[in-house]
Formats: structure tokens, sequence, C-alpha cells
């Protein structure tokens, strides 16, 4: 069990653990009173389930079904009742659209091989996942919504930062640390 914010968290051994990454972007949240959120590769729900504290509702979407179970019992466990949680491969079972997306997009190089894996491999050169998130997300969002992804410098945060830019939004480093082998930084961006 991890505690953080008065929230009660449940761990499993096959969900991404809240690490350092989960907890800059916990800081760092834009979201708003009334929001409709969207939390992408929710995991234990925990990003979700603090945006539903000021958000009027969260879906949490993830691509491995033991987190998508999580979720469901941490939000339980926690009596929050305005935040919904599916199985979503990206927006694959996503129709709305939200004032407000955030994705910890996993960077890994390589193949996915358990459910963990899905949390932290991107694809062949880490990007895969991020890159097919940035190709959509902008159909998901309102017109003055924000997008804020966590992104580690071993995939390349300049090249997000260009894809956002060609997409007509206003990317900024909102948040970011530094570890001994990366830096972990929040993109926050609105449309320009």
């Amino acid at each position: 069990m991890l505690y953080y914010e008065g929230l009660k968290i449940k761990l499993h051994p096959q969900v991404y653990e809240p690490a350092e990454d989960t907890f800059l972007l916990a800081r760092n949240l834009k979201v708003k009173e009334g929001d409709i959120a969207l939390d992408v590769g929710t995991g234990t729900g925990i990003i979700a389930l603090l945006m539903a504290r000021k958000a009027s509702f969260v879906l949490g979407v993830d691509v491995n079904p033991i987190a998508i179970e999580l979720a469901k019992e941490n939000a339980k466990i926690n009596g929050i009742t305005n935040v919904q949680f599916k199985l979503s491969n990206l927006f694959e079972n996503v129709t709305e659209k939200f004032d407000i997306i955030t994705f910890n997009a996993p960077y890994l190089p390589g193949e996915a091989e358990e459910p963990i894996d899905l949390a932290l491999v991107g694809g062949k050169t880490g990007r895969e996942v991020l890159d097919s998130f940035l190709e959509q997300f902008d159909n998901y969002l309102r017109k003055k919504g924000v997008v804020q992804i966590v992104q580690s410098s071993i995939t390349g945060i300049e090249e997000t930062l260009r894809k956002l830019e060609s997409k007509g939004f206003n990317p900024e480093i909102t948040a970011k640390e530094r570890y001994f082998f990366e830096e972990i930084v929040v993109i926050s961006a609105k449309r320009a």
C-alpha cells in the first residue's frame, strides 16, 4: 500500500508503481475545478484519483487489464465516485472530448513481454507509443484544453516539443527533475 496526499493506493507487481515521474506530474497537474479529464496509461489510477478532487469527471484508460481492475479498486478504497476506468490502448475506446489529458509515456526501447512492461516499454526506439499518442490526442481535446506529458530525456524531449508545435500547440516544460542518467520533464501544451 502506498500513501500519497491523503490517498491510499493498493499496488500490484504487474502494474507500474507510482515513482518520481508520477509524483512530478502529481505536483504539477493543470486540472481546474469542473474539468472533464482523461488520464492515459492510468496504472494504479493515482493521477486520475488526484484529478478527481477538482475535476467533475475523470476517465482513466490503460492497455493493461490488471491496471484497470486495480485502479477501480483504488477508487473504491478512497471512496472516489466521479472517476471511471476502462481498458483502452491509448484512445482506442475513448469517444469523448476533455479539458485536460495527461500521459506518463513509456519510454524504454524494446518489446513488452509482461503486462508491467507496457508501462515502461515504448516500442523499438522507445518513442512509438508516445508518437502514436501525439498523432491522436488533439482529436480528444477541447478547444481550450491542455495536454500534459511526462517524458524522459532518453526519448528526445525536443522532438516532442517540435511535434506539438507542428500541430499548432504552444508546449512548455512546466517541471523537470534530474536523475543520474536522465531528466524527467512535464510538458504542458495548449493550442496556440
